[in-house]
């Protein structure tokens, strides 16, 4: 499910980045629609084109934000919460303590 919902998301943003990079920008930009100079200018008027270049942004977008929102939810489930500190046991009684060792034999020379 994660997989198919992640590769979907690539797929959105591609799309997104190639919508926005088409759309005719306040200087010429990379725009190809609408203009007499070549191009698309017989396919669409510069103002359908413009609304048709937003209205799918705004569309990429919005599923853009829905496969974000989904696939951070679905990645919070997997984490599980550490014990802390406090939730554990008490002990009741000190541990022993620790016993030292023989004394190690006096070496001959």
């Amino acid at each position: 499910m994660e997989l198919v919902l992640t590769v979907v998301h690539l797929l959105i943003a591609l799309a997104l980045v190639g919508v926005v990079l088409v759309q005719r920008s306040e200087g010429g930009g990379l725009g190809l629609g609408g203009g007499g100079s070549g191009g698309m200018g017989g396919f669409m008027s510069a103002r359908g084109t413009a609304n048709l270049l937003t209205r799918t942004t705004a569309i990429l977008a919005g599923a853009f934000m829905v496969t974000s929102l989904t696939l951070a939810i679905l990645a919070g489930g997997h984490t599980r919460r550490a014990p802390a500190v406090m939730d554990g046991p008490i002990p009741t009684a000190p541990a022993a303590p620790a016993v030292p060792a023989a004394p190690a034999p006096p070496v001959a020379r």
